[in-house]
């Protein structure tokens, strides 16, 4: 054993520099695209938060024989309802996860109608301004627009 050569095993400097020449290329090439499409990524999160809670509107409908009305709102899926026609199944604990109704990304209300223009219900995010209208990142997302 005391006769044996140790060999130095590691990197040299260069080896490092060549590494992070690389990652820094990588870096330059991925992360312009990931960073470019923040509104891409909002719009499907919407679209994605929009599915859940028709999820929870089919949920409420089956114990209840109806969508909430317009005048109940969304919130009727987190407590139950004082006003209009009172839900007579309603199911403790509500229908939404988090016992709260999401905001859409933009840190807006959902819009919620029943009867809808659209069908037994309309659902939808005006998109980053807000408003209703819009192309591009203020585009309107609708729940009869979904996949």
């Amino acid at each position: 054993m005391y006769g044996q050569k140790r060999s130095n095993s590691g990197f040299t400097l260069i080896e490092l520099m060549v590494v992070i020449v690389i990652l820094g290329i990588l870096a330059g090439l991925i992360i312009p695209r990931i960073m470019g499409r923040p509104e891409e990524a909002r719009q499907m999160k919407a679209k994605i938060q929009m599915e859940s809670i028709e999820t929870s509107l089919r949920l409420y409908k089956l114990d209840n024989g109806s969508y909430p009305s317009t005048e109940q709102g969304l919130q009727a899926l987190v407590e139950p309802p004082a006003v209009g026609e009172l839900p007579r199944s309603w199911r403790e604990g509500g229908y939404l996860e988090k016992g709260k109704v999401p905001k859409d990304p933009w840190d807006n209300e959902y819009v919620y109608l029943s009867p809808g223009v659209h069908g037994d219900y309309d659902l939808m995010s005006y998109g980053a301004d807000g408003q209703p209208g819009g192309e591009d990142k203020n585009k309107d997302i609708n729940s009869w627009d979904l996949d």
